[in-house]
């Protein structure tokens, strides 16, 4: 029953009569003319609307219950007048309007009612209209839905069902293929996490300066008695053993301090710091060198860095390598003040530093400048600084090696004098004088920073004024007669830092920078100088081989006013142009070519040193290098260690990690090497050599059958490649004096290092080091007949580049490869000239970190897991798939633990531990257990000497300069890595 008929119906069963006549409506537009469309169709019409109306008749069952017959008995009749379908919220007075008919003729409404039946209908098709046409006075009503065609909805149906037919069949399809590829075995094993994650990390690395103890009373959290206990195989996962064999579950706790323990530590007073040229036995300038200055009055001189006596207490020991061993020192510590203090940190940009260091806990960090005022390094010029630092001390070093020029032509003004002493003008602007003559183009540009400040530097001497040194000597040799006049006899060091023109300099960058060239060139009386080496990413872009100007301006454009004069340029254009022949193999595809600066980055060492006959040694040094000691000391100590090691067994102890805590004395690793060598060690490489096959004869002592190898060929003197024809000026190699058995460790004592590195040389032979095949130009039909397995010349490599060469080497590699087109992997072809010339190269054991718990017997056995007890020789050596072990190390190309530890000794926050607030205040809800949960409140962190690489993107607070407030606030760091 509609919401009308409602209305239009009594309360009570009494016949309300129609009213026929009335007045005019006062609201004509409310009237409902229903009547008048009841028949505006003809019956064809009717009857479609009938049926189309049937389908909605089981929905209105309860509307058709209302018209049943016994609603129109005589007792309840209606005029047949009056419509069902009148607007309830009509008048009472409404004047009710005839109906029509078909045709338009008017109905009377005294006409005869029309039959019973045919009323029924009338009111039927009322009913229907009204759900189609709702009259405005209704709230509320009904909205007819549409409904799609039945062909439409057939369609989809179909489709649905399509579509879950399919995706059954793919499921049923993919079940198959799976369960084929496991029953035939193709198929990858998830990849186990390494072992050494399930390792507790260690937290005492991150103690304060409060919390110091000395060395002999310091009770280290690494390594302890469980630790150094031997190994059990039974509790590795897998059952398995081996090299990559760890235990399930690897947990000694520390003890954990009381928080009474720690909250004295935290309001301890700050022990008194000292600087480092007091320490005794640190490595210095010799007593007759000459002091060095930065400004040429020679007033202001640099302070040393200031160490603290002691180490945090529970602070690690080293796992790796030993400080005993090199004499380096262990006993002291460095916090980030003492350390970079006297090279701008600490204080504002318009007092000369960087604007870096006012945050964190600072007690004590002016105790640098308690001797000397704060150094204003906005107008050095670490060039000229370092020349001067030469021509006062000229008289100790050998005559430098001065160089002829290459030859370009004829010059009507060539002479002797030119042809030793080559400038070029640049950067003043002035011309060329008479004594100009062509040079090389990869050579030092000297290009002038601003002008002097006072105080720090003055004018530059006339001789260099208007000609900037491009000579072969870092010293201005055109200037200079001290040069000539020098009788001494002590080699020179340059450390050369590679870099490239887009690199972005940091803050942290250039205190590293200024740390070397002070600690290097001026500490040592100018023993070392520091170039760099600067890569052009695109010389089509800046043409700096066609033209001077364009080479001074990228400087300029590029590296920082301070350092431009130590910088040479050079190109991978420039160096295909050098090396041309080089058959290359495209090792890593063709997107990195074997004169690119990822493959070919030892050609721009080789011919720097070509240009650089001055030089005895380089070393090859990156922008990404960090030392919290001192650089001279690490140096000198490394350098005198490296001179002291005997030939014998030298090969065979580089090839290993030195891992004190396992190995013992450095007697007894060098034992263990040798006979390891000589003897052989079962290992995954050789596990079934003594099974005897088919084909396998006896060998062996005895011809025992299945004898298997034992062991290997020693190295003594050069290793040579198999066909002679790739042997290069061989008769200059050196031979040893004797026998490998008749020799008592004396050949090589005494004998400077050719190569030195700080990472072990292994033989990339059967390991899965990507790069191991990387090495052309050599006869490989000759090195497989030789028993070579894929046609490689014997060689060696280490990983990262970081190394010091000697001249001879340099001069080496430099004509193989232009020559003999002989060429190998960076960090593999210094090591393999040595190797095949019979050159000195020497690993030094630096102390390296790590930060977790390993187990020292598993820890010794995965680093040196490779053939007979080596780090390389098989597929088991850590290089290759295993560098992962790596990553929680203080020193290793891909290491992640050394950046941390930096970040955090700089005062930064890493993973949200660390920061201001950790140093200064003490929170004693933790538990100190874990990194994140540790207590603080021990000051700034202090770290022994060691090495971190790699060290990158160092973002340090800056100060605003804006007004003295911003000069004096204290900023929070987290930078996030």
């Amino acid at each position: 029953m509609g919401f009308p008929d409602l209305l239009s119906r009594s309360r009570n069963a009494r016949q309300r009569l129609p009213l026929y006549e009335q007045g005019a409506s006062p609201a004509p537009a409310k009237e409902r003319l229903s009547d008048e469309e009841a028949f505006s169709s003809d019956d064809g019409d009717d009857d479609d609307e009938d049926n189309d109306n049937r389908s909605n008749d089981d929905d209105d069952d309860d509307d058709d219950d209302d018209y049943d017959d016994d609603d129109y008995d005589d007792k309840s009749a209606r005029s047949p007048g009056i419509s069902r379908q009148s607007s309830g919220s009509a008048s009472a007075t409404t004047m009710m309007l005839p109906k029509r008919v078909r045709g338009g003729a008017t109905v009377s409404a005294f006409a005869a009612p029309l039959p019973r039946r045919r009323q029924h209908q009338q009111q039927q098709q009322q009913r229907h209209r009204h759900f189609r046409r709702p009259t405005t006075t209704i709230a509320a009503v009904r909205a007819r839905v549409y409904r799609l065609p039945n062909k439409v909805v057939r369609c989809l149906c179909i489709a649905m069902m399509m579509t879950l037919f399919l995706f059954i069949g793919i499921l049923v399809r993919a079940s198959q293929v799976e369960n084929f590829r496991i029953a035939s075995g193709h198929f990858t094993k998830a990849v186990m996490p390494p072992a050494w994650e399930s390792f507790g990390f260690l937290t005492r690395y991150y103690g304060g300066v409060r919390g110091l103890v000395s060395l002999s009373d310091n009770v280290p959290q690494y390594p302890r008695e469980e630790d150094e206990q031997p190994y059990d195989e039974s509790t590795a996962s897998g059952g398995g053993g081996g090299a990559q064999a760890a235990p399930e579950l690897h947990l000694h706790p520390a003890p954990v301090a009381s928080v009474a323990d720690a909250d004295a530590r935290a309001k301890a007073p700050l022990p008194p710091s000292t600087p480092f040229d007091k320490y005794p036995g640190s490595s210095g300038a010799a007593a007759a060198a000459v002091p060095c200055f930065l400004d040429a009055e020679n007033t202001v001189s640099i302070p040393s860095i200031r160490y603290y006596e002691g180490r945090p207490t529970g602070f690690p020991l080293n796992a790796v390598g030993s400080y005993e061993l090199l004499s380096l020192p262990e006993d002291i510590c460095f916090e980030r003040y003492g350390r970079y203090g006297p090279y701008g940190y600490g204080y504002s940009v318009r007092s000369g530093g960087l604007g870096v260091g006012g945050f964190g806990e600072d007690e004590g960090a002016k105790t640098v400048w308690d001797a000397a005022d704060r150094i204003d390094y906005r107008n050095v010029d670490w060039a000229d600084v370092q020349q001067r630092c030469y021509r006062a001390n000229a008289r100790r070093f050998k005559p430098a090696a001065l160089r002829k020029a290459p030859i370009n032509g004829f010059f009507i003004d060539d002479n002797d004098t030119t042809a030793h002493h080559v400038s070029r003008a640049v950067s003043t602007g002035d011309e060329p004088t008479e004594e100009a003559a062509p040079v090389s183009l990869l050579s030092s540009v000297s290009v002038s920073a601003s002008a002097p400040h006072a105080g720090v530097t003055s004018e530059v001497p006339a001789a260099t004024a208007s000609h900037e040194s491009l000579a072969v000597s870092s010293a201005p040799s055109s200037s200079s007669s001290s040069s000539h006049d020098a009788r001494g006899d002590l080699p020179r060091t340059a450390v050369v830092v590679r870099c490239w023109d887009e690199f972005e300099w940091r803050e942290d960058d250039i205190l590293n920078m200024r740390s070397l060239i002070a600690e290097l060139a001026l500490a040592s009386g100018a023993r070392y100088d520091v170039h760099l080496l600067v890569q052009i990413k695109n010389d089509a872009k800046y043409p700096v081989w066609a033209d001077d100007e364009t080479y001074r301006s990228r400087i300029e454009a590029t590296i920082p006013a301070e350092f431009r004069g130590l910088v040479t340029l050079w190109s991978e254009t420039q160096m295909l142009s050098l090396y041309q022949g080089i058959h290359d193999l495209f090792t890593r595809g063709p997107g990195l070519p074997v004169h690119g600066v990822y493959r070919g980055l030892q050609m721009a060492m080789q011919y720097f040193a070509h240009n650089h006959p001055e030089y005895e040694h380089f070393w090859q040094w990156e922008m990404d290098i960090r030392y919290t000691g001192h650089h001279l000391d690490l140096f000198t100590k490394m350098e005198n260690w490296a001179a002291e090691q005997p030939r014998k067994g030298l090969w065979e102890r580089n090839a290993r990690f030195y891992v004190p805590s396992v190995h013992g004395s450095w007697d007894d690793f060098q034992q263990m090497a040798r006979v390891q060598t000589e003897v052989g060690l079962a290992g995954a490489d050789n596990l079934w050599d003594k099974v005897p096959t088919r084909n396998k004869k006896a060998s062996g002592a005895g011809g025992e059958a299945g004898a298997g190898r034992v062991g290997e060929e020693t190295v003594w003197g050069p290793v040579r490649p198999a066909d002679p024809n790739d042997w290069f000026e061989s008769d200059n190699d050196p031979v040893p004096p004797t026998t490998y058995e008749k020799d008592r460790y004396v050949w090589g004592v005494g004998e400077q290092a050719d190569l030195v590195t700080l990472n072990p040389l292994f033989d990339p032979e059967g390991t899965t080091w990507l790069l191991a095949d990387d090495i052309t130009g050599y006869n490989a039909t000759a090195e497989t007949l030789h028993g070579a397995p894929n046609g490689k010349p014997p060689r060696r490599a280490q990983i990262i580049t970081a190394s010091r060469m000697s001249r001879r080497l340099l001069r080496t590699m430099h004509l193989e490869t232009a020559l003999k087109k002989h060429h190998a992997f960076p960090e593999m072809w210094p090591a393999t000239v040595a190797l095949q010339h019979g050159y000195k190269a020497v690993y030094v054991p630096h102390p390296v970190y790590v930060d977790r718990e390993w187990p020292l017997q598993y820890l010794a056995r995965t680093l040196n897991g490779g053939r007979n007890g080596a780090t390389g020789g098989s597929r088991t050596s850590v290089f290759g798939q295993r560098e992962h072990n790596f990553q929680g190390f203080t020193w290793y190309y891909n290491a992640g633990f050394s950046p941390n530890v930096y970040r955090r000794w700089l005062g930064l926050k890493v993973n949200n531990d660390g920061g201001g607030a950790f140093e200064e205040q003490m929170d004693a809800t933790k538990d100190d257990l874990s990194v994140s949960t540790m207590r603080g409140g021990e000051g700034r962190m202090c770290l022994p000497p060691m090495l971190l690489h790699p060290i990158k993107h160092v973002e340090l607070p800056v100060e605003s300069h804006r007004n003295k407030a911003d000069d004096e606030s204290a900023t929070e760091a987290d930078p996030g890595s």
